[in-house]
């Protein structure tokens, strides 16, 4: 469902310059040259972000940014998706792109029971039915859509910073969170965490680093949520 299409190359390494020069009487030439001084540098930018971290001067995170592809999401989780405004986002056009074959996502409650999966297929095929004849007796694509369902299937390209990508993680990981958006923060954090572990470590909701911020609405299990998002999503 998601791909990792492209990211900041060395993005612990650029995060660190970038942190490193607003405290340094140093040329940028001179601070460049300390943290590309192979594993020794990469662990010096390590440090300088951990520190970072926990300062929470986490404005310099935004010099490395990361770009995915996702595909077979629902229309109605890639508007959650691009309500986080500190990003780039292009979607797959139902004006230009025709939906004629029936691609749409089922929710797992729905999948799950025989007799309410029989019912929610049926009605999605007459509707994608329904807007294939029209397209075919002339209706223009961008008027036919206004049928299809947020079921639909979508593809996009999006692109966060890495700070962007926390606060992210942070409102799409919880338990709270949508299950079909939860699934899409979780293989994000699996993909991302691998190449720069100093900006991710600890990323999640915000159990994950303290309290639970939901109040009354908590899922009752932080610890567990906790657990799995440290031990790298086992269970988004």
């Amino acid at each position: 469902m998601v791909k990792l299409i492209n990211y900041t190359s060395k993005p612990e390494i650029t995060i660190a310059i970038a942190a490193r020069l607003c405290y340094s009487s140093y040329d940028i030439a001179k601070i460049e040259k300390d943290f590309n001084d192979g594993e020794k540098g990469l662990e010096k930018a390590r440090k300088l972000i951990k520190r970072i971290r926990t300062s929470g001067h986490d404005s310099v995170l935004e010099h490395s940014s990361f770009s995915f592809g996702v595909e077979r999401l629902s229309r109605s989780a890639s508007h959650q998706l691009v309500r986080h405004r500190i990003a780039s986002y292009s979607q797959r056009s139902q004006r230009y792109v025709k939906e004629l074959k029936p691609c749409y996502v089922i929710p797992d409650s729905i999948s799950g029971n025989k007799e309410f999966l029989a019912k929610y297929n049926k009605t999605v095929e007459a509707i994608f039915s329904l807007y294939g004849y029209f397209i075919e007796n002339g209706i223009p694509a961008e008027d036919a859509r206004y049928l299809l369902p947020n079921a639909t299937e979508t593809q996009l390209v999006f692109t966060m910073n890495a700070r962007e990508l926390l606060h992210f993680f942070r409102l799409r990981g919880c338990r709270r969170a949508q299950w079909e958006i939860r699934r899409v923060a979780g293989e994000m954090f699996k993909l991302v965490y691998p190449i720069a572990p100093s900006v991710f470590q600890g990323a999640g909701p915000a159990c994950v680093r303290g309290n639970c911020s939901e109040g009354e609405f908590s899922c009752g299990n932080p610890s567990e949520v906790r657990s799995s998002w440290l031990k790298g999503g086992l269970d988004f």
